[in-house]
């Protein structure tokens, strides 16, 4: 068979995840701290016909070679983790992270996962959980009687009280970071886990060793440029369609000699 046919076979599976990438960022374009991902391409092993710096007479070498690629593939998928516009809500339990650092949450298994939403709600037990309703970590109770909750820059969580005039300081939000945020698993949810690539979590205050600032009534929106992945999409349809003419031409070439010879 036409090796051609096995290259572009090898672009259009390429393509199809690249495509599948700019779908989920464009599906994600109104999630809260969603970090929008990058498909990273790579070629494939190459065919060394004739080697590069090979000599063809005692005293002169092949300045170039012949070398024919086998195609391409999708090696990784990499979170962009540039910070999405911040969106005043009001909400009192709203925070957003201005800068580096993750919220942690407490997993059902005991586990800790992080992440970047910070839509916070109170369960039945008065306890600060996300939207799955898992606690965040370190745990905040909100006392009874609390008629207003304030989140100060540096991560300090006051309650207001019926018939109180000074608030009561119930906890601290801590923020975690890492060396390298791309190395982070996502687990769905708005979650992510630490691997071996992302580096141990480095826990400190909001506003502190680099960590961002909290800020109170606010949501960090989703990264995603919608233009740019309208962009993407239409240089990816365009790749695809001309692997697919490759493989049409090349059907072509193989059709000629076996009605020709």
């Amino acid at each position: 068979m036409h090796a051609a046919l096995y290259v572009s076979k090898t672009g259009l599976a390429a393509q199809d995840k690249q495509l599948t990438t700019i779908s989920n960022n464009l599906a994600n374009v109104g999630t809260v701290g969603f970090k929008r991902d990058r498909a990273v391409f790579e070629d494939l092993m190459y065919q060394v016909q004739r080697q590069p710096g090979a000599q063809t007479t005692q005293d002169t070498e092949l300045p170039s070679g012949l070398q024919l690629g086998t195609g391409v593939r999708v090696v990784a998928t990499q979170k962009q983790f540039t910070e999405g516009s911040l969106q005043v809500t009001e909400q009192p339990l709203d925070v957003a992270i201005d800068g580096r650092g993750f919220l942690q949450i407490l997993m059902p298994d005991g586990t800790l996962a992080y992440t970047r939403n910070g839509q916070l709600q109170i369960n039945g037990e008065g306890q600060l959980v996300n939207n799955e309703g898992m606690l965040i970590e370190p745990a905040i109770n909100i006392p009874e009687g609390t008629n207003h909750v304030t989140i100060s820059t540096d991560g300090i969580v006051s309650a207001f009280r019926d018939g109180e005039v000074e608030p009561q300081q119930i906890g601290d939000i801590l923020l975690v970071d890492f060396i390298n945020p791309t190395g982070l698993q996502a687990i769905g949810g708005n979650l992510f886990r630490e691997t071996v690539a992302s580096g141990n979590p480095q826990q400190g205050a909001p506003g502190e060793n680099g960590m961002g600032r909290l800020l109170q009534g606010t949501l960090e929106n989703s990264n995603v440029d919608i233009v740019e992945e309208m962009v993407n999409m239409i240089t990816t349809q365009r790749a695809y369609e001309m692997n697919s003419k490759v493989v049409s031409a090349a059907d072509q070439m193989l059709q000629y000699i076996t009605q020709t010879l």
